[in-house]
């Protein structure tokens, strides 16, 4: 059975930072290639970043490129990602995705709200 659970959501100021984080179990981690997507208030899903398996190619989409970090622990079958400079637009719900470009199954997500 695929599970992920997503963390490290919360509050933060414009221009800081936040890492997230995705517990996975249930299928072969290391060679899925994992993504995070993101749901604004009101708004359809975002697709954020891309990152494969076996090599860990990585992929932004352009609103997040430069700002966000994506990565991955195959020991641990996690995913991260690393949010920095954020922006009050950077509000949402992220949630990890089995699957490039959120194609797959998702947590039930982290809220991240930037604001001051």
């Amino acid at each position: 059975q695929v599970q992920l659970v997503e963390s490290g959501g919360g509050l933060v100021q414009p221009g800081g930072s936040l890492k997230l984080s995705c517990a996975t179990s249930g299928f072969s981690f290391s060679i899925t290639t994992m993504s995070w997507v993101r749901q604004a208030p009101g708004k359809g899903l975002e697709w954020v970043a891309d990152i494969s398996g076996v090599i860990d190619r990585t992929y932004y989409a352009d609103s997040v490129a430069g700002r966000f970090t994506i990565s991955r622990d195959n020991a641990k079958k996690m995913v991260y990602l690393q949010m920095d400079r954020l922006k009050p637009e950077d509000t949402a719900v992220y949630y990890c995705s089995r699957g490039g470009r959120g194609s797959g199954p998702r947590g039930q997500g982290t809220q991240v709200i930037v604001s001051s």
